[in-house]
This record gives C-alpha cells, sequence and structure tokens, in this order.
C-alpha cells in the first residue's frame, strides 16, 4: 500500500489510489489489457525488477483484479489475466493516455486506439444519457448513495 490512512475522508480516488496508485501497477495493467502475459513477458516488455513485479501481482491478485491461470502443470508457471475488475480499468489506463498524449507526447501519440470498424477511437468522455461531451465546466459533484459527513459536500 502507499501507507496513507485518508482519515477524515470518503473518498473513491484515494481508495483507488491505495489499490493501483503505487508505481508500476498501471503498466502492468496497460500490459495486462492488450494481453495475458507470462511473468517473464511482462517483466521483459517493462524492464521491471523481479521482486517488485512478484509483490506487484500478489497485490493485485489478492485484490482480484489479476487472476493467475496455470499455463503448465509440469512447472509452476502461469499466466496473469485480467478479472472483469480489472478489465474496468481500461478507462483510467484510456484518460491517461489521452492526458499523456496531449501534454507528454511531442511527436505525437505513440500508439491508437483503434475500433473493430476500422477507426480509432477518442478519449472523449460523454454523457450516459445524452451522449454529449462532458468538461469539468459542464458537470456538478452531488451526494451519491455512499456519501457520508466526511465526503465533504457542502
Amino acid at each position: 500500500p502507499l501507507n496513507s490512512e485518508y482519515k477524515g475522508q470518503n473518498c473513491s480516488v484515494a481508495r483507488s489510489l491505495e489499490a493501483v496508485g503505487e508505481r508500476w501497477t498501471l503498466l502492468i495493467i496497460r500490459e495486462l489489457l492488450r494481453r495475458p502475459h507470462r511473468f517473464a513477458e511482462i517483466e521483459g516488455k517493462l524492464g521491471i525488477a523481479k521482486n517488485v513485479l512478484t509483490n506487484r501481482l500478489d497485490k493485485l491478485v489478492e485484490l482480484e483484479i489479476v487472476k493467475r491461470v496455470p499455463y503448465t502443470e509440469a512447472r509452476d508457471w502461469n499466466d496473469y489475466r485480467l478479472t472483469r475488475k480489472g478489465r474496468d480499468l481500461f478507462p483510467v489506463i484510456n484518460a491517461l493516455m489521452a492526458w499523456g498524449d496531449k501534454y507528454e507526447a511531442p511527436d505525437g501519440p505513440p500508439v491508437l486506439f483503434e475500433h473493430d470498424c476500422g477507426h480509432t477511437v477518442d478519449h472523449e468522455l460523454v454523457c450516459s444519457h445524452c451522449r454529449e461531451r462532458v468538461a469539468p465546466k459542464t458537470i456538478r459533484v452531488v451526494a451519491g448513495p455512499g456519501a457520508t459527513d466526511e465526503t465533504g459536500l457542502d
């Protein structure tokens, strides 16, 4: 964990950071979004230390974000695959990618997402009801069903 208590906060962002906010974690998830991998493939692709990768994968398995699927019974080898909970992190990866493409990619996006129809996918956030583009100035924060006094809404 990031060793942050977030005392007095009822905040899904803080809780999410506790789950996936450690260095390397989202990069591991990025790789697993592309396809299942074996340990050595992830290690080689990311250039991550074995002990760090072991710790991150163990935590992701514990949180049910990743599952181990035996690759061979002859040896203790596994494929690592995202669970539904892990695949649901795609919008997070997509949002970080959009920000990075805009501000940290001087030569243009290093990769693009292409839909099955053959066209590239935008990074836009749209309203689930009217399908209009969402921007910070077009939304307001309201209490949800899990709101408490610690949520900090006036």
